[in-house]
């Protein structure tokens, strides 16, 4: 749409066209369509939701274009053919910056001119008050009886000194004068004006009154102090160019230009001083209080000079340039003997200097310590050590100055901002306390410490803070308890039984619902019970207490198995026993020493354990039984194949009857164990061996059973692996008695005693002359094959000539044989 597509007249169609903002806006008062100059001063904002109505006058409009810039205008709305209406705006910005300008500098006037202390106005070039302060309006009302309106209405001398030519804008002038205000004495008033430029039609001055009465009174006292000075201790002289050097009371000059100094005693030696009598490592000190003379300007010089009658003295001159109220220019010089001043001040910065030395001694070991050291005066935060830095994340210039509550939290209370301790802490008192800081680099850590109040190297009070790093301690604390926690919900949850008992009286402290079900009890009637309410009283619970003492001097777990009678059922309790130190809980106390009792019923496990057991036993002593039943069958099976060799073959029949007697002597063996478990009855061994040898000789062997265990001569065991060689060596010895022993009767003689067991074979026979059984070779067979097969340490045989007859005796003992427990 266009404003000629809308057929506007052409005087509208010109304003459309002109040099003013316009828009075209519909009934309701929306903006349809923008010229090119509105367009031009508000930019691509757009003004739709404006809404204008049509007026008989003019409107405001505040709108803000796309910079930002805000523009205030002014529409008049023209009606138009069919419910159109054309707004003419005028952009009236730069009246409303000026007006906002002129207000704000006048109320920042109305600000400085109440705030000034001196009397204050501000006119206009025809002498019009325009704005004055309090002290002003105060001097008024002492010089008229009303409040004056304008300059004009003052006394003539203060009309002249307010309304003289001001300079031109932004410079300023000063006016003294002489005055009496009513009522008071005259007074020296200096006048400061200033023209001042704003958006006013007519120029405005600024005007600023002060008494300078007071300098006036200062000068005056300080010639009275000059004359005072004459009379003292100290050499005092003054220099008017008109007149040159000379000292009050005296109107004459000093004998040279060097300055003078009178001290009460050697005053008439001390006068002149020249370069010739200034020590060395003075003379520029000396040569710079020369040159401030020349110069004219003020100066303050310390040197030493050697003296002939008084030795070395320290001097300090003081030349101040100074003007009367005339304009007229001093140079006051004024010398002083310091020699005992100037000593005190080199013990002191002796003693400074060591101080000083002390110090940064004491801040390098503070350096190199763990804990943070913070030093905090009245202006913040004055030195730290490097523990210190590295908590508070900086360097000492990034906190110097700065309090130490700038690495506080936001708590209120915390204890960096107790800024009371600085003066009610007694010195040497510490205050203890544990809270948060905040470090520079974000972190939030724990801290414990201490804070001392003390005095400083310049005698001023200060707090010196000690802090530890405590937050992994804090850490751990958390966890600990967290952990108790877990571990107490554990303890109640846990199927087996858990109990915890104090390590001195080994009384319940805490215990779950598993071990009170094992005491058939309540928890809470068990909280604090003895251990024999737990276990009752009788020998299981002593065994009990004994190992939980036994646990208690040992850091390893004790295991330990019990069966104990619960509501009248034999239950088995698989216990484990832990020694559990004391630590210190969260509030750093020791807790006492306990002792930690976990146990399981095990009952139906250890009742599986032993069925499983004895199937198990029961299925291998059948197979054992089988295989030697078999071995036996098959031995049997041997000596029978020999026997045939035999016959067949006589040249070696008396060999093989040999072989077929150890085979069946092993036969024998392990026939005896298809019948029986465990050891073999030594009793029953020697029988069966007895039995095969009759059978094979056709020979009868007596048997006689005598000793102490006669009767219990079945408790004499052989151990398995002692078995076949037993069996062997009575072979043998039967064989050798039946062979060599004619046709007499062979006897057996078997005694049983607690200590051993006593085997004697008699035949009739001689042995060979000098016969000694030690001399006689181990082999194959005889009693070679007998030596080698008897134990050295359990087993003895002896071969002696009784008579006619041949006793071999065969002694057998622990470990060779066993004694076992009685049926």
């Amino acid at each position: 749409m266009t404003a000629r597509a809308l057929a506007l007249p052409d005087l509208l169609a010109g304003l459309w066209d002109g040099p003013w903002p316009a828009f075209v806006l519909d009934a309701k008062g929306q903006v349809l369509l923008t010229n090119a100059r509105l367009q031009g001063l508000m930019g691509e904002v757009s003004l739709k939701g404006q809404r204008l109505l049509p007026s008989g006058k003019a409107q405001e409009l505040r709108l803000v274009d796309d910079r930002g810039r805000e523009h205030l205008l002014q529409a008049w709305v023209h009606l138009l053919e069919g419910g159109l209406g054309l707004a003419l705006l005028q952009d009236h910005s730069t009246e409303l910056a000026a007006r906002e300008r002129a207000e704000r500098m006048q109320s920042e006037i109305d600000q400085w001119l109440d705030l000034c202390p001196l009397p204050a106005l501000m006119h206009d070039d025809q002498g019009l008050l325009l704005r004055f302060n309090t002290a002003f309006s105060a001097l008024c009302r002492r010089l008229s009886p009303q409040m004056p309106i304008s300059l004009h209405e003052l006394p003539p001398e203060w009309r002249d000194l307010l309304h003289a030519k001001a300079p031109d804008s932004g410079q300023e002038s000063h006016r003294n004068a002489l005055l009496a205000p009513p009522g008071d004495r005259r007074r020296w008033i200096r006048v400061r004006a200033r023209r001042l430029s704003g958006p006013w039609s007519r120029p405005r001055t600024l005007v600023m009154l002060e008494d300078r009465s007071a300098e006036q009174d200062l000068e005056l006292a300080q010639q009275q102090l000059q004359t005072l000075m004459d009379t003292a201790g100290v050499g005092l002289a003054t220099f008017q160019p008109e007149a040159g050097w000379s000292r009050p009371g005296t109107g004459a000059p000093p004998p040279s230009p060097a300055p003078g100094a009178d001290t009460p005693k050697p005053a008439p030696t001390l006068q002149g001083v020249n370069r010739e009598m200034v020590e060395p490592d003075s003379r520029a000190e000396y040569e710079k209080l020369q040159l401030a003379l020349k110069q004219a300007t003020p100066t303050v010089a310390r040197y030493a000079v050697r003296h002939p009658e008084h030795g070395l003295r320290w001097l300090m001159t003081r030349v101040e340039i100074g003007q009367l109220a005339s304009g007229q220019k001093t140079t006051s010089v004024l010398t002083v003997d310091i020699t005992d001043h100037q000593q005190a001040q080199a013990r002191n910065e002796l003693l400074q200097q060591s101080l000083q030395l002390q110090t940064e001694r004491e801040r390098a070991v503070l350096d190199s310590v763990l804990v943070g050291i913070v030093t905090v005066g009245r202006q913040g935060i004055e030195w730290m050590n490097r523990s210190a830095r590295r908590m508070f994340g900086g360097d000492l210039p990034e906190f110097a100055g700065q309090p130490i509550s700038s690495v506080a939290t936001e708590a209120p209370d915390h204890p960096f901002r107790q800024t009371h301790y600085l003066d009610d802490l007694p010195e040497g008192q510490a205050e203890t306390f544990e809270c948060r800081v905040v470090a520079r680099d974000g972190r939030e850590f724990w801290v414990v410490g201490n804070a001392v109040a003390t005095v400083g190297p310049d005698g001023s009070r200060q707090l010196t803070y000690a802090l530890l790093d405590i937050e992994r301690r804090r850490q751990a604390e958390a966890q600990s308890l967290q952990a108790q926690a877990s571990l107490h919900r554990i303890i109640e949850a846990a199927p087996i039984a858990i109990s915890l008992h104090d390590a001195r009286t080994l009384q319940v402290r805490q215990i779950n619902q598993a071990a009170a079900a094992l005491a058939g009890r309540p928890e809470e009637e068990l909280l604090g019970a003895s251990l024999e309410a737990l276990f009752g009283s009788g020998d299981e619970a002593e065994a009990i207490r004994a190992d939980m003492e036994f646990a208690l001097q040992s850091s390893e777990v004790l295991q330990r198995e019990y069966r104990l009678t619960v509501r009248g059922q034999a239950r088995i309790w698989d216990a484990r026993l832990l020694h559990l130190a004391g630590v210190n809980d969260a509030s750093g106390e020791l807790e006492p020493e306990q002792l930690l009792l976990v146990a399981s019923d095990v009952t139906q496990q250890r009742a599986q354990e032993a069925a499983r057991l004895e199937a198990a036993i029961a299925q291998r002593e059948l197979l054992v039984r089988e295989v030697h039943h078999r071995i036996k069958n098959n031995l049997q099976g041997v000596a029978g194949l020999l026997q045939q060799i035999a016959a067949r073959r006589p040249e070696v029949k008396a060999v093989i009857n040999e072989a077929v007697g150890q085979v069946q002597a092993i036969a024998q063996v392990y026939g005896l164990q298809v019948g029986m478990s465990g050891p073999l009855r030594l009793r029953k061994v020697v029988e069966a061996v007895m039995g095969s040898v009759q059978r094979m000789s056709g020979r009868e062997i007596q048997v006689e059973v005598a000793g102490t265990m006669a009767e219990q001569s079945h408790r004499w065991g052989l151990p398995e692996a002692e078995a076949i060689p037993i069996a062997l060596t009575l072979n043998e010895l039967f064989t050798n008695a039946v062979k060599h022993g004619g046709e007499a009767p062979v006897r057996c003689e078997l005694r049983f005693d607690p200590e051993q067991v006593v085997l004697r074979i008699i035949n009739a026979g001689r042995l060979p002359p000098g016969f000694d059984l030690a001399q006689v070779r181990g082999g194959v067979s005889g009693l070679g094959l007998v030596r080698a097969l008897l134990p050295r340490r359990s087993a003895l045989l002896g071969l002696t000539q009784d008579g006619e007859q041949v006793v071999c005796e065969l002694s057998l003992w622990p470990p060779g044989v066993q004694l076992l427990e009685a049926l």
